[in-house]
């Protein structure tokens, strides 16, 4: 399949595809490997959930401050 034969499905067809790769991808989950750059953002992610001067917004907070 390529990018001119997935454009012409649907958008509910598309999304069906989507969900089947996804549970292909689910089932060799033991078998994915991060990629170093990942890793190093969730371990950046991490050390500022830990900052004391750290700040958080709830979801509802982030989205009304985008209106």
């Amino acid at each position: 399949m390529n990018a001119t034969e997935i454009i012409k499905m649907s958008v509910a067809e598309r999304i069906e595809a989507l969900e089947a790769i996804w549970d292909s991808l689910m089932v060799a989950n033991a078998k994915i490997q991060s990629s170093d750059w990942h890793q190093d953002v969730l371990a950046e992610r991490r050390r500022r959930l830990h900052d004391p001067s750290a700040e958080f917004v709830s979801l509802a907070e982030l989205k009304a401050s985008r209106r």
